[in-house]
């Protein structure tokens, strides 16, 4: 009898072990954000013209196939009936074949991007406690876009991370802008990016110049902070953080709240 309630201790404790070490899991290691490979299945259309790709393209992403087509591409409207051919038609460019396949391989891996972004997004929460959390997925823009967002998501074109030193980007791009074409870029713009479509400035059309850019620089700074990393440089930038420095009791949250953008710089 004694040898049997040991038994049973035995299997209760390793029972109890198994319940913890799942909600361990469950609560501390789930990642706060996942990307989704949408581009793995417009590759797959736009390279082998498979049905079936585009229709999980429009049956599981439905608002990013037309954000895609309508916005980003401007290829017209998604219910035209022929515009699954202008679609496909448009990518038959070889130097398109040729740069989603580079983009394609040099973003097999991408778990490197996942941690990034789940480190970023977990320190601006802690800053920024109301902030949603976006959906983000990966796709292949033509080298129209870096980041489009809408409707809390995020999608990174993987066509304009190819790295300062792709060919393709010398016809089109300076060496200035090809320096943020990398790899190492694509987590601080989808901050900086995402944060200034949830903190947009005021009747921004109507503000003066100055103000915008201290717009764009207050959110550059606030990006810094999430990646811990001064990716984001400048004369406005620094003034930001000079009066963040002045006024240590001013949030981050009061800071992108802020609608007289004049008192960073003291007037």
């Amino acid at each position: 009898m004694k040898k049997l309630y040991s038994i049973l201790f035995l299997a209760l404790l390793l029972c109890v072990g198994c319940q913890m070490k799942f909600k361990a899991y469950d609560s501390e290691d789930a990642p706060l954000v996942s990307v989704e490979r949408y581009d793995r299945l417009e590759y797959r259309y736009l390279t082998t013209a498979d049905y079936s790709a585009l229709q999980e393209m429009n049956t599981e992403y439905p608002m990013e196939t037309r954000a895609l087509i309508e916005d980003v591409l401007q290829l017209g409207d998604a219910t035209d009936p022929e515009i699954n051919n202008k679609f496909l038609g448009f990518y038959q460019d070889p130097r398109l074949q040729t740069l989603m396949t580079a983009a394609e391989t040099q973003y097999a891996n991408m778990d490197s991007i996942n941690i990034q972004l789940n480190t970023a997004f977990i320190k601006l929460k802690k800053m920024l406690p109301d902030l949603k959390i976006p959906r983000i997925y990966t796709q292949l823009t033509a080298l129209d876009q870096s980041v489009v967002v809408g409707n809390q998501t995020l999608g990174i074109s993987l066509d304009k991370y190819l790295g300062e030193n792709y060919p393709g980007y010398k016809s089109y791009y300076s060496l200035e802008q090809r320096r943020t074409m990398t790899r190492e870029y694509i987590v601080p713009d989808c901050i900086f990016f995402y944060l200034m479509s949830e903190y947009p400035l005021r009747s921004f059309e109507l503000r003066s110049q100055l103000e915008r850019d201290l717009q764009a620089a207050r959110i550059q700074w606030v990006a810094n902070q999430a990646m811990g990393q001064n990716f984001f440089t400048g004369d406005n930038i620094d003034k930001v953080s000079s009066y963040m420095k002045k006024h240590p009791k001013i949030s981050i949250e009061q800071l992108l709240h802020t609608d007289n953008l004049q008192t960073i710089i003291g007037k």
